[in-house]
């Protein structure tokens, strides 16, 4: 059997910029002294004149990403999701969220799998900050085809977008010919009339394979990949939710304000259901090996196998 391929979809995020670059007179790209860790690189390499590098001045660079979008220009900002969301928050809503401005935030290096970075770069709070800014689109892909499609999405969607990408290697799931990335629409990767698991980024690939160990114990479990959070496809959850009867949220994030919450919203108020989060639970992270980690987590495929099947 042929080993999985896998990418970093920070990998993916990088090159989709050379690519966009390249067709794109008016892409920009800005990053905050971490070109070679965000991938933003790839792009400086491909089109040096559009790269600016804003030095370790996250908040300066939202402001100047805010001006050049004032220009026709769209930028793309990029740092690690921590520096990003956290420590440019204010920068983000108010100079871009605020007066509704073209500016595209690629946010690497984002949950538990950054590793041995430890609990200070493991942000798992972005999606939640990232909710609360009105009109805000945030996109986490859950592979290297996702990514790079995403990219091309947030590019043609005129607004703010928030990007999420990753710094663990993980397998490619959507590489086939009918695959198809649409703003805001979720994707159905299996069927199943027993419970719902509905996954976003990183964790997706490890609910598919925990659903074919549900299977051998004759638990038929459907999984979504939500790879738009915001605006969350609220009608297929809805519509899943009813026929299941049972709902697992999946995501390498707090179950405190990420895709669990925007899923209970979206329940409570149109199909309540019982539900069960898992992700990071009110807790910071750890210095260690990622893969390690996420198998401490509870994300990795047997954390996942498990939890559902008690469930």
């Amino acid at each position: 059997m042929s080993e999985v391929k896998k990418i970093a979809t920070r990998e993916s995020y990088g090159n989709a910029l050379a690519e966009l670059g390249k067709e794109h007179e008016d892409v920009m790209v800005l990053d905050a002294d971490l070109a070679a860790a965000t991938k933003t690189g790839v792009f400086k390499k491909a089109v040096p004149e559009r790269h600016i590098d804003c030095g370790i001045a996250e908040c300066n660079m939202m402001g100047v990403a805010a001006g050049l979008a004032t220009t026709g220009k769209v930028p793309f900002a990029s740092t690690f999701a921590m520096f990003a969301a956290g420590r440019a928050f204010e920068q983000i809503r108010n100079s871009i969220g605020y007066p509704k401005l073209n500016v595209k935030i690629g946010a690497t290096h984002a949950g538990i799998s950054v590793g041995e970075d430890g609990a200070t770069h493991q942000c798992n709070e972005d999606i939640a900050l990232m909710r609360t800014i009105p009109e805000m689109v945030i996109i986490n892909p859950a592979d290297d085809v996702e990514a790079k499609a995403a990219v091309q999405a947030a590019y043609e969607h005129v607004g703010p977008v928030y990007m999420r990408f990753g710094r663990l290697a993980v397998p490619v799931i959507n590489d086939k010919p009918d695959y198809k990335f649409e703003l805001g629409k979720g994707v159905v990767l299996r069927e199943g009339k027993d419970v719902t698991i509905v996954a976003t980024g990183l964790p997706v690939s490890n609910c598919l394979a925990a659903a074919e160990k549900l299977a051998a114990d004759g638990i038929d479990a459907k999984v979504i990949n939500i790879h738009t959070i915001k605006p969350l496809d609220e009608e297929l959850i809805i519509a899943a939710a009813k026929e299941t009867g049972k709902v697992v949220t999946v995501e390498e994030h707090s179950v405190i304000g990420g895709l669990g919450s925007a899923v209970c919203d979206a329940l409570a108020q149109h199909a309540p259901t019982k539900v069960m989060k898992i992700g990071i639970n009110d807790t910071y992270g750890e210095s260690g090996p990622a893969v390690e980690l996420v198998e401490k987590y509870g994300l990795g495929v047997d954390g996942i196998y498990e939890k559902v099947k008690n469930f």
